[in-house]
């Protein structure tokens, strides 16, 4: 079954296309959860709300928009966003006034990690911390899109990012 006979499929119920999605993109639907999700537990939990959010609201994709794979991605990213506010409603406490020196542009160990490495780390990231730093650094977000997604400022988005970085430094700092 091609792409587009799998989505017309979903738009009418098939079980079999539902399978079929499911089995193409389990992979990328996972890893998203996985990097937003403290545990494979909860990150199954978003995949499963994810995925009745896609096949439910199937009708809404426009293949004139963007792909199927980018559509879904997104409905899976704000499925996790949805669960991780409905968890913590203080994960974004924290603000700052000042300005940080958020980057440093040099080669980091992070580029050497393999990508399971690398979602373990962010994984031991506090919610705030990790939702921030996926959204900004994986997603692409800015912190002003962030900030009106999540409801909070970008000083906070900024704050939040600032300290994700400085620990997963402190987990590299570990490895090396």
């Amino acid at each position: 079954m091609t792409e587009r006979q799998i989505i017309k499929g979903l738009i009418r119920g098939d079980r079999r296309a539902q399978n079929l999605c499911y089995e193409q993109y389990r992979s990328t639907w996972y890893m998203i959860c996985l990097r937003y999700q403290q545990d494979s537990a909860s990150a199954l939990d978003s995949l499963q709300n994810g995925l009745i959010k896609i096949f439910s609201k199937i009708k809404q994709y426009d293949d004139t928009k963007g792909t199927f794979k980018s559509w879904s991605s997104r409905v899976i990213i704000n499925e996790n966003l949805m669960a991780l506010r409905k968890e913590s409603a203080q994960m974004f406490t924290e603000d700052i006034s000042e300005s940080y020196d958020l980057f440093d542009e040099q080669a980091s160990p992070i580029e050497q990690l393999s990508a399971q490495e690398l979602t373990k780390m962010i994984q031991k990231l506090p919610d705030g911390y990790r939702t921030i730093f996926n959204m900004y650094v994986i997603e692409g977000y800015t912190h002003v899109e962030i900030a009106e997604e999540l409801g909070i400022n970008a000083g906070t988005s900024k704050s939040q990012l600032f300290k994700a970085r400085k620990m997963l430094q402190k987990q590299l700092e570990v490895l090396i």
